[in-house]
Parts: structure tokens; sequence; C-alpha cells
């Protein structure tokens, strides 16, 4: 197989990089400031589990997933976080022509490099390459933040009945637009869902996701499960998100203001400029300055970590991301910022 550079290098909450203690958390997509003592009593009560093996798969979590989100238990298909859903995806399809939505999570290419798909990037979607098999769209979409339309998305998925569409909604509890339900997913027999507990409970050292799609399209990917793939603890914490109504675990308006306030402060500064986001994430390209630069001072200087976006493709040394937080800690990220400027 042909050697290939994987990104997972590249991503956020590399705080292990840094010698000084970080204080704020801005790289990973996640609100760092849950409240997470009813789930951590409730593992803890579990723990003697962790000496016995889970089931091979987790057969009962799908079921209990299913009857909340008002499907069959052959439409869900839990996974080791959203990562192992693109991963087997991936693998399920091997060697096909896969077209990706760019920018974009990079782990969807390096899957399909892994099993050797031809990867057909496009930008905009009436770019479209016609002679793909199928097309990979993350949905808020990470890093810009954009939702894609909705009802632009049933169109194309309707006008392209041969094509699969493996669409990321990762980060569908923290926008207020329109994203496909599981129960609507389902009723296509192109679409593959994907869903992520690791954002929605901010647990990523857990891995937790799930996919929804016809029992047709998830029969031939939980062939490429390995067994136990997703732990106890795992399986728990999924029992107590469906205990909790699979509910946002805060504020989504109020969060989405406090971006809103953020993103003004930080454009306020004169040095930024600042993609359309939908969702508690921004994607931010410097007017001047490498983002690396500013990402190495944040976090010596201030104990700030932020995400360096560069290693995106189609994005330059200029791009950074960050995902909102408490508004004192977005105050000291602009007052960083703002000292920044004078440094250089």
């Amino acid at each position: 197989m042909k050697y290939y550079k994987k990104m997972i290098n590249g991503h956020g909450d590399d705080l292990y990089h840094y010698n000084r203690t970080i204080l704020s958390n801005f790289s990973s997509n996640v609100y760092n400031h849950l409240d997470h003592s009813i789930l951590f009593k409730k593992l803890n009560r579990c723990m003697q589990k962790i000496c016995s093996y889970p089931e091979p798969e987790p057969i009962t979590l799908e079921k209990a997933f299913a009857d909340i989100l008002h499907i069959s238990a052959e439409n869900v298909c839990v996974t080791n976080g959203a990562t192992e859903a693109i991963y087997l995806t991936a693998q399920t399809y091997k060697g096909k022509k896969s077209a990706i939505w760019m920018p974009t999570f990079s782990e969807y290419a390096d899957a399909c490099r892994l099993h050797q798909h031809h990867i057909l990037p496009f930008y905009t979607i009436d770019s479209l390459p016609p002679e793909t098999q199928l097309i990979w769209i993350c949905n808020p979409n990470n890093p810009t933040g954009e939702a894609r339309n909705k009802e632009v998305l049933i169109e194309l998925i309707k006008t392209n009945p041969q094509k699969i569409f493996i669409i990321d909604q990762s980060y569908e509890m923290f926008t207020l637009q329109r994203v496909f339900t599981p129960k609507e997913g389902v009723r296509f027999p192109n679409v593959i869902l994907i869903h992520s507990l690791t954002k929605h409970y901010a647990i990523p050292g857990l891995r937790l996701g799930y996919m929804t799609a016809s029992s047709e399209l998830l029969k031939d990917i939980r062939l490429q499960r390995m067994p136990w793939s997703v732990n106890s603890l795992a399986i728990e914490a999924g029992f107590h998100a469906i205990e909790e109504q699979l509910k946002p675990t805060i504020d989504i308006p109020l969060y989405l203001k406090e971006k809103e306030r953020l993103e003004k402060a930080l454009l306020n500064t004169g040095v930024v400029e600042i993609w359309h986001s939908d969702t508690h994430f921004m994607l931010i390209r410097l007017r001047y300055g490498k983002a690396s630069a500013l990402k190495d001072y944040l976090a010596n200087e201030h104990g700030i970590l932020i995400r360096d976006a560069s290693n995106f493709e189609g994005l330059d040394e200029r791009f950074f991301r960050i995902a909102t937080q408490t508004p004192e800690e977005n105050d000291q990220l602009v007052e960083a910022l703002e000292q920044w400027i004078t440094y250089i």
C-alpha cells in the first residue's frame, strides 16, 4: 500500500506539546465547562463492568437509541466515536470514487486513502464531480461552522439516487439551522448520517458515536466492525445520554449569542477575517502573520490554546479555528490577541 501521511497530529487539543499549563482550550470543538457530575457518578457505579467484556456488538444500546429516535434497531450502528463510523464506511466501499466537500475534517480523506479510494475534492455544491460514487459532507462543517441548506441537500440526494451520501452531523446539537433527523435520514436509501455523543456531551476520551441509515446500508457496514469496539463505560455513557433524552446539555441559543459577541470583539481588533458560522466554532484568517506563530505565542505567554487550521486542504498558513468558551475566557483571548499585535 502506498504510504501517506495522516493528519492526526494536526488536530486540536494538542496540550501535550506545551510545557506551560493550558488554562483555556479553544482548540477542539468541545465546550470545556459542562457539568459531568451526574455522568461521573453513574460511571463510578458501573466501574466493575471494566472487568468483563462488553457485548461484542453494542446491540442493546442500539435498540435503546432506536427507541428514542423512533426508528428500527436495524437503522442504528453504534461506534467508537464518529471517527470509527468514518473509517468503517470507507472500508465498506473500498476502492470507490469519493468526492469530499472541502475544506473539511481531514479524517474523511485519511480514511479514503487508507482504503484506496480515488478522492475528488470539490468546493461548491455546483462543482460536484459527476463520476463520484460517494459524497462526504460535514454538516455543520468543520472547520467553517457553516450549516448546509437542508432543502438543497435533499434535492441533491434525490437527483443522485445512485450515489451514497455520507453526512457527518457531529455538531448537529450546536446549531439552530435545520439538519436531518435520524427518522428523516433513513427514508433515503442512499444516505448515511453520522452522529457524535463525544461532541454533544464533551466526552472525547470515551469515544462514542453512531450511524443512522437504511438497514441495507448498515448491514454491509456492520460486516466490517471489529468485535468489542465500543467499551463498557462508553456504552453506559450512551445509556446516560438516552436517560437525558439526548437533549442539549447547555442553552444553545445563549451559547450562540456568546459566539456572536466573541466574533464581533475579534473583528474589532482589525487583524482578522472570520468565515460565516452557524455553530459555536469559527474559522479565522489573520490579515498578517502566521497562525502557527500566534498559536505558540498564546500557549506560551497566556496559557491559551487555539487550533492552527493551516493543514486543512484548501487553507493557508494564516488560518486558525476556535470554539467559543466562557465569556471570561473569550475576553482573555481577545485581550491576548491585541497584545500579540504589538508583540509582532
